[in-house]
């Protein structure tokens, strides 16, 4: 019983940070915030070890798979949306208000899609709200560097990419030895250790990555759809013939 509880103790982990990262933007000092989307970026990691740890012990369940996407919602739906919003959307009003809004809304659609439609094996259909949520982490962590009409374009942007038909690779379900399980606790706690060593820097090791596995989805979407459009084409200058 111990053991099959080990993979949702790490949901409940991820959950509690996105908690934590909700209370820490709410304080309104900016080293807070900071804290808040380092929580949210070292969520990720626990994200990504519950259903490695749970298929390594054998505890997959439907159970696991609900409670992951109910802490989802919170630490890479809500708590980005309002960091973000503290930090640059306070400042459009309304607006800023319905973008604070928007991302979570189809974070939430992404993810009951997923749980009705799983989609294509090893794909994910549409960008995933734990990749969503770090890239727009990362942007509030570093707004001063980007021209303020950016952040709310790409919020925006990124929730198009959850509720869209772009496939993305599934890299959740790469297999972890059993004899690897032990590495676990030192994984997360060098992990924890350089967050804290180094706030600043941590999350551009996350950012890039991130980023790049955004746009990849979009690649691979536009070249299908020159392919189709030219195959079309060339089915026409045929078909004249």
């Amino acid at each position: 019983m111990l053991t099959r509880s080990i993979p949702s103790l790490f949901t409940l982990g991820n959950l509690f940070l996105g908690i934590l990262a909700i209370l820490l933007a709410i304080q309104g000092e900016p080293r807070y915030i900071d804290y808040a989307a380092i929580l949210v970026i070292v969520g990720m990691i626990l994200d990504g070890l519950d259903g490695r740890v749970a298929r390594m012990l054998n505890a997959a369940s439907e159970f696991g798979k609900q409670l992951d996407s109910l802490s989802d919602i919170v630490t890479f739906g809500v708590a980005p949306s309002v960091i973000m919003y503290l930090v640059v959307l306070h400042e459009l009003g309304p607006w800023g208000i319905v973008v604070t809004a928007l991302f979570p809304i189809c974070g939430a659609l992404r993810l009951a899609r997923f749980s009705v439609q799983p989609g294509i094996p090893g794909f994910f259909i549409g960008l995933p709200i734990t990749a969503a949520g770090g890239v727009l982490a990362t942007f509030a962590l570093y707004h001063s560097v980007f021209p303020p009409l950016f952040l709310p374009i790409g919020m925006i942007i990124l929730s198009f990419l959850m509720v869209s038909r772009i496939k993305y690779p599934n890299f959740k379900k790469v297999g972890v030895p059993r004899a690897a399980f032990w590495i676990t606790p030192i994984i997360i706690g060098a992990v924890a250790l350089l967050a804290y060593r180094f706030p600043s820097e941590f999350p551009k090791i996350v950012f890039i990555p991130l980023v790049l596995y955004a746009a990849y989805g979009i690649k691979k979407s536009l070249e299908k759809s020159w392919r189709q459009k030219a195959h079309k084409r060339r089915g026409k200058r045929l078909g004249r013939r």
